[in-house]
């Protein structure tokens, strides 16, 4: 049975703006989109960030909707969670669909 999720709200869509308006955070988004689950230590490998500071952004994550954790034994996995960021690029089409017939009709109206 699958779970429907109700339609995103805006402050939805502001959480995921705002989550995706940091460096890092896009970072995480990187690595997590391309592979399987990543633990925390994983994820900081390579990084000048610590565990405690690439959990902080983690959770500003996991808070939009964009990752998804897991608990298993004494750590979490993350995994990348795909839909909000498909609501906004569905919600930007409509907007950019919006903002061309106003254009449009203001064409029309100074060209008359």
């Amino acid at each position: 049975m699958s779970r429907v999720r109700p339609k995103r709200q805006p402050q939805d869509r502001a959480s995921v703006f705002a989550a995706l308006g940091d460096e890092t955070r896009l970072s995480l988004i990187g690595k997590l989109s391309h592979g399987p689950p990543q633990s925390i230590s994983r994820l900081a490998e390579g990084s000048r960030l610590t565990r405690q500071a690439i959990t902080k952004h983690l959770r500003v994550l996991e808070g939009a909707g964009i990752v998804h954790s897991i608990r298993t034994g004494r750590e979490s996995l993350f995994t990348f969670r795909p839909e909000p960021l498909r609501d906004l690029q569905s919600y930007l089409e409509r907007v950019s669909s919006q903002w061309d017939d106003a254009i449009g009709r203001l064409k029309s109206f100074v060209e008359r």
